[in-house]
């Protein structure tokens, strides 16, 4: 007997602050007025995805002591945008990365508790740690964590923020407006948590959120941001991008979870993925070589190449031979902020591979970057796109995919009209929203029963917001 399809989870990825995004094509669209979240947030819900996500820069990147802004530069603030687009959705949850290395925990808790109360339940929380002193600098604490200590500090964070979000139980307001009375408890709120990262207590001032807490996202791929992710988390992203890296990823993470007590329905794996779309193969092709020249332009080639050289290499030329000088192993970096510059462990040896395959290639500088760098995740016609999908998450190299489209706000909109109607034809993708929170579009549980033993009150409103759901979507209907 063969299994049952597994049901694709889809969700969009509004593009920035990296080389996905081609800002300047005609075709694109501002990515800081709130008019392009609204139009990418709609396009995302009309297409039924599960969720909208937003990454977060702490610090603007430089590269030899300049702004880099070849890039998306002045992103709003995450918090900010999400609120908004919950007044202009109904359905689409809202996801958010939120950093656990330079923020306190009353704060991050306080704004997702509202966030979840605005959207009704929609609300998720990208936990992420910060690796560089570059990006402290922003911040009264300055500095920087060792890894080790990032995740000890992370999971603290996680830790102190549930119990945030669990000092209320969901039945403390009465509002009885005869008596005056408002609460039914007078200590609604009261918390203390004493560890070696925070040591805080008093009242926390949301009431229990409808999700109880929001969806927890983790995107670390270390050994330690497995287990964390095995942990704590509902989600993780994934970078691999091939059939069998993928179920290599999908297998080792999923089984974790049993030293946790979990199973593996309880963490999704979610690759993020790129897409060009033609109404053929090859025409898809023939577009996805000329995105790949978009996104990576002769000055995005030099700045992407300074990463490993760690020189000023402005003077070269991008249609040219790479350098002949070799990198600097200093270990002050030319591109203060960027992640990119931590892939490469070792700069001496990367040069000496990518100067023997440029010249095994007749590549010039940017030819070698486009060669080296990120591909379309699918590429093809919808009828082919539509069966990769389907493919990688039948063969549980995944759960479903984030998609990041190269142009914004209107470029989840092909994806949107041609590959999703395919998979909803073939069974593995909804046609409707099923429930009205984040935790229903993913298939997880909503934490009512809190770890004190006591039922959150929030059930029964989850209970009547779905019997009045279902009694308007019959009336609809007749």
């Amino acid at each position: 007997m063969s299994k049952p399809l597994k049901q694709i989870h889809l969700a969009a990825h509004f593009p920035g602050v990296n080389n996905t995004t081609v800002w300047s094509d005609p075709e694109a669209g501002s990515h800081i007025e709130f008019s392009s979240f609204a139009h990418f947030a709609r396009t995302a819900e009309r297409a039924k995805f599960d969720f909208l996500f937003l990454a977060e820069g702490l610090r603007l990147r430089e590269q030899g002591g300049e702004i880099y802004d070849l890039d998306v530069v002045g992103r709003p603030d995450t918090f900010t945008v999400l609120a908004a687009l919950a007044a202009v959705t109904d359905r689409l949850g809202l996801t958010g990365t939120i950093n656990s290395t330079f923020n306190e925990p009353y704060e991050v808790a306080r704004q997702f508790a509202s966030l979840d109360h605005l959207s009704g339940g929609r609300s998720a929380w990208n936990v992420v740690t910060s690796w560089d002193a570059f990006t402290g600098e922003n911040f009264r604490r300055g500095g920087f964590l060792p890894q080790e200590e990032r995740y000890s500090r992370a999971r603290e964070f996680l830790a102190t923020a549930n119990e945030l979000f669990d000092s209320w139980h969901g039945d403390e307001i009465l509002a009885d407006q005869a008596t005056g009375v408002f609460l039914r408890d007078a200590k609604a709120g009261a918390f203390v948590h004493t560890g070696p990262h925070f040591d805080i207590r008093g009242q926390f001032d949301v009431p229990r959120p409808p999700q109880g807490r929001p969806v927890i996202f983790q995107a670390g791929d270390s050994d330690e941001g497995r287990e964390f992710a095995a942990s704590e988390a509902d989600a993780i992203f994934s970078r691999y991008a091939s059939l069998n890296e993928g179920r290599a990823f999908y297998a080792d993470v999923k089984k974790r979870l049993a030293k946790y007590g979990r199973t593996p329905d309880q963490l999704l794996i979610l690759p993020a993925a790129t897409f060009v779309l033609g109404d053929t193969d090859a025409e898809a092709a023939e577009l996805a070589r000329e995105v790949r020249r978009k996104q990576v332009s002769g000055a995005t080639a030099i700045k992407h190449l300074e990463f490993v050289w760690n020189r000023d290499l402005s003077a070269y030329d991008p249609d040219g031979p790479l350098p002949d000088v070799d990198p600097d192993p200093g270990e002050h970096h030319i591109a203060r902020g960027r992640a990119q510059v931590r892939m490469y462990r070792d700069p001496l040896a990367t040069a000496r591979e990518w100067r023997e395959r440029a010249a095994a290639n007749n590549w010039s500088i940017r030819d070698l970057v486009i060669e080296t760098g990120n591909r379309q995740s699918f590429v093809g016609s919808p009828a082919t796109v539509a069966k990769t999908i389907d493919d990688f998450v039948q063969a549980d190299a995944a759960d479903g995919f984030i998609l990041v489209p190269h142009i914004t706000p209107g470029g989840l909109d092909v994806f949107a009209d041609k590959v999703v109607p395919l998979l909803q034809e073939q069974g593995v993708f909804r046609t409707e929203y099923e429930g009205e929170t984040l935790r229903d579009h993913l298939g997880l549980a909503h934490p009512d029963v809190r770890r004190d033993g006591r039922k959150d009150a929030g059930a029964e409103v989850r209970q009547v917001r779905q019997v009045r759901s279902e009694a308007r979507s019959e009336e609809a209907a007749s």
